[in-house]
């Protein structure tokens, strides 16, 4: 069978005997390494398009890119009628977020005030085309400033940073409330237009910790939003994903009455906090798209081959897979084979 048809066997619950191991669109795109070699070798790609397109009549973007120190620095502007917010990174990382003070939660709301979404299939098909036999497109709501994530992951992850969301959520300041409620508001219509599309798996890019809120938090603010989710989606055939790649044991309970299809990125300790056999047994019915840690990739390979080979056992017999989706593993020229030939050897 082709990856793309071993994708969909496994996720339609059949039992699988050559499990798919596949790498994010994004390092394909952003990591220069012999990714032609490895897809030879059996390697899959999972792609991501986005599902929707916006209008933002009180936002203009400005983005510009300059060489520092053998390092690109990019500078963003956020524009509008009553003030500007500005972030920078030095390649891929942040080093300055939006929002620095309060008067800047107003000036984000009135950025996102009166945005417009519509339904879109042209990157969803422009993906398939592209990806052929060898993979498949998950939906996503959009890059930044779009609604990738829920509204409390997004500021937190994207806006403000961890240490000032911490204190202004803590203080239950009222312009943050008042953002959290308008991006909900947002995030709902964006999903309603997802179901005009032909992606059936919609990913919510949510990079959650348990560590980074708690669970009372994660109750008070991102359940309900996720119960008004799938009554929104009610009885389409739209599956949500979430790409939860830390610890998650406090809310285990909470997860498993939740109807995600899928946890994305799931990761064993110490990354996580929950081994693979634990997840199974709290959520028996969900897809894992199964993050082998990074770590491992530096053990001798027997140990490498063993781990891996227990993790199929663990997650198996139905509904899972192996993913490159935190960065591109440790000497991948011969690490990522060994995971494919390992996978081929399970029958």
């Amino acid at each position: 069978m082709s990856i793309r048809e071993r994708f969909e066997k496994a996720l339609s619950g059949e039992p699988i005997e050559r499990p798919v191991f596949a790498v994010y669109d994004w390092f394909v795109n952003n990591r220069d390494i012999d990714w032609l070699s490895l897809f030879g070798q059996g390697l899959g790609q999972i792609n991501h398009a986005n599902m929707i397109e916006c209008e933002r009549p009180n936002l203009e973007i400005i983005e510009t890119k300059t060489e520092e120190n053998e390092h690109v620095r990019t500078d963003v502007r956020w524009i509008t009628g009553i003030g500007e917010l500005n972030e920078w990174y030095l390649d891929e990382w942040r080093q300055e977020y939006f929002i620095k003070s309060d008067e800047d939660y107003r000036i984000m709301l009135h950025a996102l005030s009166d945005t417009t979404f519509s339904p879109t299939n042209k990157y969803y098909d422009q993906s398939e085309a592209e990806l052929g036999n060898k993979g498949i497109t998950l939906g996503q709501l959009g890059p930044i400033p779009s609604v990738s994530r829920t509204p409390f992951q997004r500021i937190q992850i994207d806006f403000t940073g961890l240490e000032r969301f911490s204190l202004d959520i803590s203080d239950e300041l009222t312009a943050l409330l008042d953002l959290i409620e308008l991006i909900n508001e947002q995030l709902l219509k964006a999903l309603t237009c997802t179901l005009e599309t032909r992606a059936r798996h919609i990913k919510l890019w949510e990079n959650l910790t348990i560590e980074t809120m708690g669970p009372s938090l994660y109750h008070r603010y991102l359940v309900p939003l996720y119960e008004r989710i799938f009554e929104a989606l009610g009885k389409s055939n739209k599956k949500i994903l979430v790409h939860y790649d830390g610890k998650l044991h406090a809310i285990a309970d909470d997860i498993k009455r939740l109807a995600f299809d899928g946890i994305d990125s799931l990761t064993p300790p110490p990354g996580g906090d929950m081994t693979i056999a634990e997840a199974r047994r709290f959520w028996p019915d969900k897809f894992f798209w199964l993050h082998p840690n990074l770590g491992w990739y530096h053990i001798p390979d027997d140990e490498f081959i063993h781990r891996i080979r227990q993790m199929a056992k663990d997650a198996g017999p139905c509904r899972y897979c192996m993913m490159i989706s935190e960065e591109v593993p440790h000497h991948w020229e011969r690490t990522v084979p060994v995971v494919l030939q390992t996978l081929s050897k399970l029958i």
